[in-house]
């Protein structure tokens, strides 16, 4: 099966079946060469419904999940976006096809060079790329939408704050087993709502903060 034909029957078996319906969000992940962004070790399981290890500990999120957070975010090609956790560049990728600009971020250099290498496959996708701990003192901006790719043990409202008014959050919230997905929008300069969209689990966000645990 050529590549074309299988991220065609990936978005209609897996995203499409997962609720993603915005057509905008379907053609996009139709057009980014997902197997591009896959390390070359996993190739064949580029279209497969599972995460896939990119190393240092992080994973690529499955297809269905990556459907999910781009129809959440509800990106218009008017809008400003950042990205906190940039992996292999996929979802930036995604991103770039939706939005005015997109700034992805992520703590590993390497990482950031790989999406780089990555994302020149695709020279529509607007991305700017930059070396950063979320978790820094710097001020992160004012964005329309975030994506936050890995899970926060402790919800951080540091993201929420990069909001402008009417911006939208997706959120991974939790500790395994159960990890729940959120989105957040910005009704006012000090009002946010988070709605729960669904459970899941993904690996910790580098450097978020952890949960107490008890010891006995």
């Amino acid at each position: 099966m050529d590549n074309v034909t299988a991220r065609r029957q990936m978005v209609e078996q897996q995203i499409r079946t997962w609720e993603v319906l915005d057509p905008r969000v379907l053609d996009a992940c139709a057009t980014v060469p997902r197997e591009e962004f896959v390390p070359p070790a996993y190739r064949d399981l580029a279209f497969a419904d599972a995460s896939i290890p990119i190393g240092m500990g992080q994973s690529m999120l499955a297809p269905k999940l990556h459907g999910r957070i781009l129809q959440a975010l509800a990106v218009d090609p008017e809008d400003t976006v950042l990205e906190i956790g940039t992996g292999t560049g996929y979802l930036s990728a995604c991103l770039g096809l939706l939005a005015a600009t997109v700034r992805s971020i992520d703590i590993h250099a390497d990482f950031i060079a790989q999406a780089r290498a990555n994302l020149a496959t695709l020279p529509a996708a607007r991305v700017e790329l930059q070396v950063r701990d979320a978790f820094g003192a710097a001020p992160l901006g004012e964005y329309a939408a975030i994506a936050v790719t890995g899970s926060l043990p402790r919800y951080d409202t540091r993201f929420e704050r990069a909001l402008a008014v009417g911006g939208r959050l997706f959120v991974v919230v939790g500790t395994a087993p159960v990890m729940e997905a959120l989105l957040v929008r910005r009704v006012s300069a000090g009002e946010w709502n988070r709605e729960s969209l669904f459970e899941t689990v993904i690996e910790p966000l580098i450097g978020a903060p952890s949960v107490d645990r008890f010891v006995f």
